[in-house]
């Protein structure tokens, strides 16, 4: 198993790209690091690759898709909206210097802004980052209402009262979907789970004060 530096060094390898120096990784390590995360972590990151490893040899561009693991969550600011946009231009400047090709940055934008899940993603390699992105949702009960209790922390400034009521559209949205995994691999693995999970949280939400 990659530790996260070692899957950061072999991303650039994958797209033949230059070794960053270490304070680039060390930059992007400060950002999930920030004291207004909870679930947007390191520990968010490193199940990501959990996941991530286990389906490479499904991805395209194993690369890119790593890379943008790296950044989807760069910027995380729960009062904007404009995350992923930022996230994804901050993860270009970054291939701009130290890999280059138009290419590798426009696939790896596309990726990121898969991640927002308002369009349909393009690529076969999106689908598994969005699919590796909500893994989370298929986790294991104890783990599920961890992270469950991590984006209520991040969301702390929200009143309690408006916070049930966004939390329950989103969760009803994805009970909604024909699928909430769209690769079969996960979607095998995962959505049974998920479901149930989804279903458990809303009943709490309903019944909390």
């Amino acid at each position: 198993m990659f530790t996260l530096e070692q899957s950061w060094r072999q991303c650039f390898a994958d797209m033949g790209g230059l070794q960053p120096p270490s304070h680039v990784w060390a930059a992007l390590l400060a950002r999930y690091g920030e004291t207004h995360r909870a679930y947007h972590t390191t520990q968010h990151l490193a199940e990501c690759f959990d996941w991530f490893e286990q389906v490479r040899a499904h991805a395209t561009r194993p690369g890119e898709l790593a890379f943008a693991l790296f950044y989807h969550d760069a910027i995380y600011d729960t009062h904007a909206s404009d995350n992923e946009e930022r996230s994804a231009q901050l993860a270009a400047n970054i291939l701009a210097e130290y890999v280059g090709g138009d290419s590798h940055s426009e696939r790896v934008v596309d990726l990121i802004l898969a991640t927002k899940q308002d369009t349909i993603p393009k690529s076969e390699d999106a689908n598994l980052l969005v699919d590796i992105d909500l893994s989370i949702l298929g986790c294991e009960r104890a783990r599920f209402d961890e992270y469950e209790r991590q984006i209520r922390l991040e969301y702390q400034w929200v009143p309690a009262e408006a916070f049930r009521e966004g939390r329950r559209r989103v969760l009803t949205q994805f009970l909604g979907r024909s699928t909430i995994y769209d690769t079969d691999y996960f979607r095998e693995r995962l959505e049974a789970t998920a479901r149930e999970n989804l279903r458990h949280s809303l009943k709490v939400l309903d019944t909390s004060d």
